[in-house]
């Protein structure tokens, strides 16, 4: 079936047939997978003999035929057999593609000719290209107009690198093959062309289950496949090792530095204090606002600078080794609200109560590069760690949801109750947002969908935050009116602990994102707690 025997030979011997089943599991799947893991790891000869002593192949002569085309470059050859391919369901003859349900081939088409438009461009063949892409690309992109514009700029391109900058491609010679082969395999049945590295997926979802299944999970290590996993309660940060009490007032943020090593908060008494994160010793403490409190502060993808941004509607950047002050922006007309940094570490964005300057992109010389709206107040925001997303929260019950790439809008949220904090995982896949009915509520940020929700603290009208922390971000944790700290298991909304930390008021917490068995919290009391 599905070309699936070897050499015409069929999988049970003519004396004893094995049994169609693995322990319940269909055996020539389990084969074909296991030939597959041999080969992807080298083991050719071996590959080879489980094929030879099973009776399975891999894959039949059609889908390798079809995989060599992709990666020689040779096109004509990959859209002949994926002309010949039938949709799943359909009877068929023979050992040709299929293609997986919903598939289009004529989308596949238009992958492989813009492969081999971008390829001709590189060889500086413009002629040849342009041929590509009036006769071949266009008639299958008609209505796609915006493509084929972007494809079209792309001849102006004046040298290969160039090309590859503005196309977002490696070349010929990259992994772009093998990155249009994974794409057209996605689209092809499995029953004929495995996905790629299928028994390490397989496994990484076997060990994201049972991370997931971890009620108390502090390991930093991948689960062993030896075993089942489980993590012991004993290990799980419950207890204050360290209260931190330089602050003259309350603390409403604190932050850890990428690597872990240290620790910043701020408050109402206008300062920035950096604590390193193994001794608990003062490093710096910075007069960031003398002439108000310090909102909110953020450190910068390498960890050398913070910006700090205040009641005295200023932001500034610090120098985390030196202490010093790198820049102070223009003035704004109301308190700045929010910071946090692009991934480029050359741009930051910054949330205020001015309207002129609400939510905008800055440069570390001070230019103001871009605003994005005037509509409305911003109290909080969040960049995703790989640049798609940037999200910013007004001052009434809405989220405003924007492509930082290309600084669109995305779409607006009603929360239908006012938010005090936004939070990114580290996957970019998730948004955390804080709300003062004393919910917290996990978001998938591309399809809006609701994930789960944490209940168990208090809101309020201040500005409490919440976090996602601990190994693999397998916690929610959050301050509380009450004083207290909340944690839950993320995918599951267990309550995990319920904590006693600062009175009257728990403003911000924040996980060590090296070490799952240390968070830091802060309060109304002054005091920074380990």
């Amino acid at each position: 079936m599905n070309g699936s025997t070897h050499n015409g030979k069929s999988a049970a011997h003519t004396i004893h047939a094995p049994s169609p089943t693995y322990l319940g599991h269909d055996r020539e799947e389990v084969t074909r997978i296991l030939i597959q893991a041999l080969a992807d790891m080298g083991y050719h000869s071996a590959a080879e003999s489980v094929s030879t002593d099973s009776g399975y192949e891999l894959e039949s002569p059609t889908v390798a035929a079809f995989r060599t085309a992709v990666l020689d470059g040779s096109w004509a050859r990959a859209e002949e057999l994926l002309a010949g391919a039938v949709n799943s369901g359909e009877r068929r003859s023979g050992n040709g593609l299929v293609l997986a349900p919903g598939a289009d081939a004529n989308t596949m088409k238009v992958w492989i000719r813009q492969q081999k438009f971008l390829e001709l461009l590189e060889r500086r063949e413009t002629a040849r290209a342009l041929i590509v892409l009036r006769t071949e690309l266009t008639p299958l992109c008609s209505e796609q107009h915006q493509k084929l514009h972007a494809l079209s700029s792309l001849l102006m391109c004046q040298s290969a690198e160039d090309l590859k900058a503005k196309a977002d491609w490696d070349g010929a010679f990259g992994q772009s093959r093998h990155v249009l082969l994974s794409e057209l395999s996605r689209r092809i049945s499995p029953s004929v062309m495995l996905p790629e590295h299928r028994l390490a997926v397989l496994l990484e979802q076997v060990k994201e289950s049972q991370i997931g299944n971890c009620l108390f999970h502090t390991s930093s290590q991948p689960p062993s496949l030896y075993s089942d996993h489980i993590c012991d309660k004993s290990q799980f940060p419950t207890e204050v090792v360290f209260e931190l009490d330089k602050h003259s007032g309350e603390v409403w943020q604190i932050s850890f530095s990428h690597d872990g090593t240290r620790l910043a908060s701020c408050g109402i008494d206008q300062y920035v204090i950096i604590w390193d994160a193994s001794t608990f010793e003062v490093i710096h403490k910075i007069q960031a606002h003398e002439a108000g409190e310090v909102c909110n502060l953020a450190w910068s993808p390498d960890d050398a600078m913070i910006i700090s941004c205040g009641r005295d509607r200023f932001a500034k950047i610090w120098n985390t080794e030196t202490g010093l002050l790198i820049k102070t922006l223009e003035r704004f007309n109301e308190p700045v609200s929010s910071c946090v940094w692009a991934a480029d570490c050359r741009t930051f964005i910054t949330g205020s109560f001015d309207k002129d300057k609400s939510l905008c992109q800055w440069n570390l010389e001070g230019d103001r590069l871009y605003t994005w709206t005037k509509k409305h107040r911003t109290e909080d925001l969040a960049v995703s760690p790989d640049g798609h997303w940037l999200v910013a929260m007004d001052e009434r019950n809405w989220l405003h949801v924007y492509n930082f790439v290309t600084r669109e809008l995305e779409y607006e949220w009603d929360l239908k109750t006012r938010p005090t904090s936004v939070n990114i995982s580290q996957d970019s896949r998730f948004l955390l947002v804080n709300k003062v009915d004393g919910e917290a509520q996990l978001i998938d940020i591309a399809t809006r969908d609701a994930i789960q929700k944490y209940r168990g603290h208090s809101g309020g009208e201040y500005t409490i935050r919440s976090a996602f922390g601990g190994a693999n971000e397998s916690f929610v944790i959050s301050g509380s009116e009450d004083g207290q700290i909340s944690i839950w298991h993320k995918s599951t909304g267990i309550p995990i602990e319920k904590l006693d930390a600062h009175h009257p008021r728990c403003n911000s917490v924040c996980w060590n994102p090296t070490d799952p068995c240390m968070f830091a919290s802060c309060g109304d009391d002054g005091k920074v707690k380990m």
